[in-house]
This record gives structure tokens, C-alpha cells and sequence, in this order.
């Protein structure tokens, strides 16, 4: 196997295929490897995830979970990679953030884009997040361009076949940028990363997934008033992104989008 995890987050492997199986070829496989979130030296969470764009999911997951409310409150972030048995993030929170860590902290070993599994009790699920204000628009006759270019960002979906992709797009439908991942949620946790460290403030989130409740509350931790999701909603998503004025927009192909709350943000 050929491995350059930091470069492409692509493996190779042999493969015979229907019609053939005597003949082996190589084929690109995306990685999966345990990312373990360790704050101030203490661990907090492990993920299933792509092991590109460490520093922005570090960044982007301690901002969307309220672990911190500003990008200020990491005083540093180092990678140690163990090859097969994983890779730690050492993250390093003001003492004033990691004591508030410690009040809520939760251990989980999550599947692949897994949201909640190992959160102790029900309560840990909602948190408490002001209504979103009403600072931000979007003409959806320029939904189809931003949708367009969706599958630049997607490297090592275009090789694999094998990830989602979360992008930035701009009011006039042109993509800022985005991140991609095997996961859905780790792959928004890299643009809300992406999102703090290039200050960007006006635009909306396109995601290439369903929208799940989780979706919509990173979302609204971290300010994003208006989500575009490719795929469909959950009833609790609806219902989260009308607690929180969140306009929530799915089943977003060309020609179509169904709006599910808040349409007054759209034109």
C-alpha cells in the first residue's frame, strides 16, 4: 500500500474486478484513520475522518462544538501522527476555555461522522444558542453556479468517489472556498475552520449531504444564517433552524430547492 496522508489523504490498493479476477490493477481508496481531539493534554473526542486539513478541523470542531468562541482561545495546535493506529491533535485552550471545557466535556469513540453517540445525557444534545439575526441574503438565481462548482473542492472525491464537501459560497454564487471529508459533519467542521481563519462573513453554506439536526446547530453556533443542503432535511433540523431563524434550504439541484424555514433571507 502507498500512502501520502498528508498530500492527498489517498491509498492505493489492488483490486480485481467483475470479468477479471485474475487481473489486479491499482485503484485510489480514501483514507479513514482515528483523529483523537486532546485538549490541554486531556482527551475529548475521537473521530473517523480523512487526515487532510487537520489544523482548519481542529479549529473549526472546538468553534462549532462551543468549546471556544474565537479562533483567540487556541494558544496552539500540534499533530502527532502514528501511522495505523491514528492521529492526535493536541490542542491548547486558554485556562479560562478549558475550565469551562471541563463542565461539559463527554468521551466518544464516533463512527464515521458519527454526532452524538457517547454524549451522556439528553440535555448535551441542545445546546443554548441566541437566534441568529438577519444580516445576510441570497438570490437563488445564483444557486445553480454555486452548485456548479461544488466538485472543485472535492480532490479526493473525484479520485475515490468517496467523500462530502462543504464550501463557502459568496452572495453573488461564487465559491470561497471549502473542505471535503469521508465525513459529513468533520468536512463542515473544516470549512467552519477554513470560514474563521480567512475572516469570512457574508455569504451561506452549501453542503453536499442531508442536513441533519447537528448540521443545523453548528450552523447556528457559529453564526451561519442560511444552509444549503444537496440532499434532504430532518424534522429535527426543520425544527432547530426555526428555534434558532436559521434558514434552511434542501433538495438544492439545479432548477430546484426547497426552503424550509426563513425564506425571508432569500430573493
Amino acid at each position: 500500500m502507498k500512502e501520502d496522508v498528508e498530500k492527498t489523504g489517498v491509498s492505493e490498493i489492488k483490486v480485481c474486478k467483475k470479468g477479471n479476477l485474475n487481473l489486479f490493477n491499482l485503484d485510489k481508496v480514501a483514507q479513514e484513520v482515528p483523529i483523537a481531539m486532546i485538549y490541554n493534554g486531556i482527551s475529548h473526542v475521537v473521530m473517523m475522518a480523512s487526515p487532510k486539513d487537520l489544523t482548519l478541523f481542529a479549529l473549526g470542531f472546538s468553534l462549532s462544538e462551543g468549546i471556544i468562541q474565537s479562533a483567540e482561545e487556541i494558544r496552539d495546535i500540534n499533530i502527532n501522527n502514528y501511522g495505523s493506529k491514528g492521529i492526535e491533535l493536541n490542542i491548547e485552550l486558554s485556562p479560562r476555555q478549558f475550565m469551562a471545557l471541563k463542565t461539559q466535556r463527554r468521551n466518544l469513540t464516533g463512527r464515521t461522522g458519527c454526532g452524538i453517540c457517547g454524549t451522556e445525557q439528553l440535555s448535551q444534545l441542545f445546546r443554548p444558542i441566541n437566534p441568529l439575526p438577519f444580516t445576510q441574503s441570497f438570490s437563488l438565481n445564483y444557486l445553480d453556479q454555486a452548485l456548479s462548482q461544488l466538485n472543485t473542492i472535492q480532490k479526493i472525491g473525484q479520485l475515490t468517489g468517496c467523500t462530502h464537501a462543504a464550501a463557502w459560497i459568496t452572495p453573488t454564487g461564487e465559491l470561497a472556498g471549502g473542505c471535503e471529508d469521508i465525513g459529513r459533519h468533520v468536512a463542515f467542521d473544516k470549512l467552519i475552520g477554513m470560514k474563521s481563519r480567512e475572516k469570512w462573513q457574508n455569504g451561506a453554506v452549501l453542503i453536499s449531504s442531508r442536513a441533519s439536526y447537528e448540521m443545523v446547530q453548528k450552523a447556528a453556533t457559529c453564526g451561519v444564517e442560511i444552509l444549503f443542503a444537496i440532499s434532504a432535511v430532518t424534522s429535527l433540523a426543520v425544527e432547530m433552524a426555526q428555534k434558532y431563524q436559521l434558514t434552511l434550504v434542501g433538495f438544492c439541484r439545479p432548477g430546484k430547492a426547497t426552503i424550509f424555514s426563513y425564506p425571508e433571507r432569500l430573493t
